[in-house]
């Protein structure tokens, strides 16, 4: 095969050349923006040319005008938020996701992405140590981990109680209230998305270290003990790396006939160290979304579902539904499988232990 021929050879060479140049020069480079706002707007904001220009053109213009508009997350010196890093093969299998441009909604659409999902989504249970019954989905990321994740709630709290929203809507339906533990922005704006309300959500008391605590969520449940409730635990706080007591305030939860949700953004990947994994004791019940520390290019989130009986109406299973949607875009489990055989050639633990242990200190090693 001749591959000189393709028109694609020129400027994928130009876009490996200055990816390498990058990814070298990250321990170098400032982690953080150099230019402004009004100076990227400036280098990036050319009129649009309806003669179009050369491929290799527009890569290298593209590489020179987001210069110093770039950050350093895909290095070891950057710690803002849970963004950043990728494993080789993860990166290569992102390249190869994008020139094989799959539309990955259904296996007649592409077979092949179908599996990888399916076996992506497998592999991640067994990593991390979740049932293998849970239902799993990729989506685009952490804010619609939790839309799909609180939508499978919403089903399944007002399908309890006699009310179908999928088919009768929200209006009319019994309320549903929110009592959260020390939560993400992300959880606000999709109960705002779902129509839940915002005004519905309600902050508990933590104790010291920043936990909900059993007193408080039993006093709240007692006020209205019949009313429709979500109660939404931590996993390893972004800020404070706090993990509820799931021993405790789960089986009070339950017992009020509430959905359990838990964020485990960040700490669902202790399950994953056996040094670590019982951080996440008793939390078995739960309803979790998962992401951050995937070494993907792109974080692609995962969510997982331990499904009651009734989530499963007419239509099938609400977060699979929603979660599909988001996944026709990219076949985001793609990357998830390079990142796992990547990952499985220095073991999974280890790096755990370590990010952890970084964390602990505050410092790098």
């Amino acid at each position: 095969m001749n591959l000189t021929a393709s028109p694609f050879v020129g400027t994928l060479e130009l876009a490996l050349s200055s990816a390498l140049l990058h990814l070298k020069s990250l321990d170098d480079q400032p982690a953080a923006a150099t230019a402004s706002l009004s100076q990227l707007r400036r280098s990036l904001g050319k009129p649009l040319d309806d003669s179009g220009a050369d491929p290799d053109v527009v890569i290298r213009d593209l590489v020179r005008d987001v210069k110093g508009g770039i950050l350093g997350s895909a290095g070891g010196r950057f710690f803002a938020w849970a963004i950043g890093g990728a494993v080789p093969a993860a990166l290569a299998a992102d390249w190869l996701t994008s020139a094989w441009d799959q539309n990955a909604a259904l296996f007649a659409c592409s077979p092949s992405s179908a599996v990888v999902e399916e076996v992506a989504g497998e592999w991640l249970k067994e990593l991390l140590g979740l049932p293998a019954s849970a239902s799993v989905a990729f989506v685009s990321g952490c804010q619609m981990a939790h839309v799909c994740c609180l939508a499978a709630a919403r089903h399944a709290l007002l399908f309890e109680r006699g009310w179908d929203v999928e088919r009768l809507g929200l209006c009319g339906a019994p309320p549903i209230r929110i009592l959260a533990s020390n939560r993400h922005g992300s959880v606000e704006r999709a109960v705002r998305l779902l129509g839940l309300g915002g005004g519905n959500v309600v902050d508990l008391e933590l104790d010291s270290n920043e936990r909900i605590t059993s007193g408080a969520l039993g006093a709240a449940l007692a006020t209205a003990p019949d009313a429709a409730t979500i109660v939404v635990l931590q996993a390893g706080d972004l800020n404070t790396g706090t993990f509820d007591n799931y021993r405790e305030v789960i089986p009070l939860a339950r017992a009020h006939g509430a959905w359990v949700h838990v964020d485990g953004a960040i700490g669902l990947w202790a399950g994953a160290s056996p040094q670590f994994r019982h951080l996440l004791d008793g939390s078995s019940e739960r309803r979790l979304l998962g992401h951050g520390w995937a070494q993907m290019a792109q974080r692609s989130v995962r969510l997982w579902l331990r499904l009651r009986r009734s989530t499963r109406g007419p239509s099938g299973s609400t977060v699979t539904s929603s979660a599909l949607t988001w996944f026709t875009t990219r076949m985001r489990a793609t990357k998830s499988t390079g990142t796992r055989n990547g990952l499985a050639e220095r073991g999974v633990s280890l790096p755990m232990r370590r990010f952890i242990r970084w964390g602990e200190v505050g410092s790098r090693p």
